[in-house]
């Protein structure tokens, strides 16, 4: 099941969510340059992604400077491969154009970074790893875009053995049937180390991304809605 578009149109240019797929795109380009050289991959990937356990150590010394903190935030826009770079902005420019305009481009963007930092910090305390990518904070988003949009008409890519057609579903099917996945994944990768071995995917980072986007949305409309009534 891979979503391909939604009926579900702006009122605003989302600018933020445009931006933030460019820098992702920009960055993972970057990277393609270093490929001829792996040391200087390794060092990429070494200095920006974050790593719960050096971050907990080096906050624990009180070594609490800008290399330790400023991977919270770069690793949201590091990937490993096309697959991941590919699908991860397939999922923002779908859902995120929404949910900016609902929020705001400003307070859009502060949601999702929140969300990404939400995501890295659960992921760390469940499976204390390295990790890269904007998946935790684009599976924030699409908690707020379920709440929001429930019923919003989802073109969607179907496989059913070898037939592939595609059905319009609702949102709630779609993103429902995703944090599903991920529970189910997450799951198996408590039970069994080798499943968690070789797929090597943040699957807690999807599901801490997903429920702090979902009460992050209602803090953020609580906020928005005390700013109006004293405006």
């Amino acid at each position: 099941m891979i979503p391909l578009r939604d009926a579900n149109p702006t009122t605003h240019a989302p600018v933020v969510n445009r931006l933030l797929i460019a820098a992702n795109v920009a960055v993972f380009i970057y990277t393609l340059t270093l490929i001829r050289n792996p040391a200087a991959v390794s060092a990429f990937y070494d200095r920006y992604a974050f790593d719960w356990s050096d971050f907990v150590r080096a906050i624990a010394g009180g070594n609490i400077s800008l290399a330790t903190v400023a991977p919270l935030f770069t690793h949201m826009f590091l990937h490993g491969g096309w697959l991941h770079i590919i699908g991860n902005m397939l999922y923002l420019w779908i859902f995120g154009d929404n949910v900016e305009d609902r929020l705001g481009s400003g307070p859009y963007l502060v949601f999702y970074v929140l969300c990404g930092i939400v995501a890295a910090i659960g992921q760390g305390l469940v499976q204390p790893e390295s990790m890269v990518g904007a998946s935790g904070a684009i599976a924030g988003v699409l908690g707020a875009y379920l709440v929001m949009f429930p019923g919003a008409r989802i073109s969607t890519l179907i496989f059913l053995g070898i037939f592939i057609t595609i059905v319009q579903l609702p949102a709630l099917i779609v993103i429902g049937s995703f944090i599903l996945l991920q529970i189910i994944d997450a799951l198996a990768e408590l039970r069994f180390t080798a499943h968690q071995a070789t797929e090597n995917i943040a699957y807690f980072a999807h599901l801490f991304g997903f429920f702090g986007g979902v009460a992050l949305l209602f803090l953020f409309r609580r906020s928005q809605a005390s700013r109006t009534r004293f405006a």
